[in-house]
């Protein structure tokens, strides 16, 4: 049976993935770092799926952690670097603590499952990876400077795995997202998100299930790798 690891599970965009691929049936497993209670709904929601998944409480950004993680996965095929945490707040006044930890788990923490997924995909003679960025990893983003670097970074990241990992059967692809109704954005208020979606063509913000929909196509997909597939309502036209 053929399995799916999602980062950062325990809601939004993450959730939603695991859900989608339950669907499909295939085998779940996810990570999350701090939000047990979050862990243990999406738990109750793969079950009622009729899908049983391994759930690890993992920080990212520890090595030994992802190694010990992914290597108690079996029938790894499909990864999701989707985990991501954010700070706002303008450059003076982000701290290098903040910035290296936005960049540990955003940026490092896909490197690190990456590292750990490739020998189970070479064993397999196949494996797909999906990295998930954001719309300001493309423009940038005013005060989000450091949440902005590490998700142009990770689109860099894909471009070059993907270079380096094709002849070895492994697709490498990310989804940029714009404005999806998800728990990091809750801190906008109704203006912001009104200021925001006047910009965006289709005039309302995504779902977290819509982001999922584009990882399963990227994931599946045999014959495109080193994509940027961009989930924003066409607000980069």
């Amino acid at each position: 049976m053929s399995t799916v690891l999602v980062t950062g599970g325990s809601r939004g965009i993450g959730r939603a993935t695991c859900l989608a691929f339950a669907k499909l049936g295939y085998d779940v497993a996810f990570n999350y770092s701090k939000d047990e209670a979050g862990a243990l709904e999406t738990v109750s929601l793969l079950q009622s799926e009729g899908c049983e998944p391994l759930v690890f409480k993992c920080d990212l950004a520890d090595e030994k952690k992802v190694d010990e993680m992914i290597g108690n996965i079996f029938g790894l095929e499909i990864l999701v670097n989707n985990a991501g945490i954010s700070q706002f707040g303008m450059i003076q006044d982000t701290t290098l603590e903040n910035w290296n930890r936005i960049f540990a788990v955003n940026t490092t923490g896909a490197f690190l499952c990456t590292r750990a997924a490739i020998n189970k995909f070479l064993t397999r003679g196949s494996g797909s990876i999906v990295n998930v960025s954001s719309i300001w990893g493309e423009t940038g983003g005013a005060c989000e400077a450091a949440y902005s670097a590490s998700k142009a970074a990770l689109i860099g990241f894909t471009k070059a795995a993907a270079k380096e990992l094709a002849p070895s059967g492994i697709n490498v692809n990310c989804v940029s997202c714009g404005m999806i109704e998800t728990a990091m954005n809750e801190r906008l208020s109704d203006a912001e998100k009104k200021a925001f979606l006047e910009d965006v063509p289709l005039g309302r913000a995504g779902t977290s299930e819509e982001v999922a929909q584009a990882i399963v196509f990227l994931a599946r997909s045999k014959y495109i790798t080193g994509e940027v597939l961009r989930i924003n309502g066409g607000g980069l036209i």
